[in-house]
C-alpha cells in the first residue's frame, strides 16, 4: 500500500465516512426499533428476492446468524421465505410492502445521504461512485445494492 500523504489522507476521510455512516445508520434503524443489521438486511431484499447465503455473504454474517435476522423480521411482518423456483433446498427472502416501506423510510432519515452527497451534482456523485467502484474492484465485495 502506498503510504504517501495523498493516499493516508483518502483512507482517512473514508474511514471517518464509513464510521458517519455506521453510526447514521444504526440512529435511523433505531427510530423503527431496528438494529442497523436487520436494516441492512430489509435494505437488501426490499427490491428481489435473494437467497439466505448471499445475504450472509454481503453483510457478511455467519449463515446462521442471517437465519435470527429472518425470524425476528419475520415475526414483524417485515420479510417472508420462500423456497426458491430452480432449487428448494434454497430460501429466498423477501421484503413485505411493510418491510420495504420500512426499509425506505430507513433510508430517508440518514441524513448522510442527504447533506454531503445531495450537495453534490449528478456528475459529481457518478464519477464518485465510478471511482469507489474501481477502487471496490480490487478484492472488495461487489456492493450492496
Amino acid at each position: 500500500m502506498r503510504r504517501d500523504p495523498i493516499t493516508r489522507e483518502v483512507v482517512d476521510l473514508i474511514a471517518g465516512m464509513s464510521t458517519r455512516f455506521h453510526d447514521e445508520y444504526e440512529a435511523a434503524a433505531a427510530t423503527h426499533d431496528l438494529t442497523g443489521v436487520q436494516a441492512k438486511l430489509l435494505g437488501v431484499v426490499a427490491e428481489r428476492p435473494v437467497p439466505m447465503n448471499q445475504i450472509a455473504t454481503l453483510l457478511k454474517c455467519e449463515p446462521s446468524n442471517i437465519t435470527g435476522l429472518v425470524d425476528r423480521l419475520a415475526a414483524r411482518g417485515f420479510v417472508t421465505r420462500q423456497p426458491s423456483p430452480t432449487d428448494r433446498r434454497v430460501k429466498l427472502v423477501t421484503a413485505t410492502p411493510a418491510g420495504a416501506e420500512v426499509s425506505g423510510k430507513v433510508w430517508a432519515n440518514l441524513d448522510f445521504a442527504a447533506e454531503p452527497l445531495a450537495a453534490l451534482s449528478d456528475e459529481e456523485r457518478r464519477t464518485l461512485r465510478d471511482l469507489l467502484r474501481r477502487i471496490g474492484q480490487n478484492g472488495a465485495a461487489p456492493p450492496v445494492s
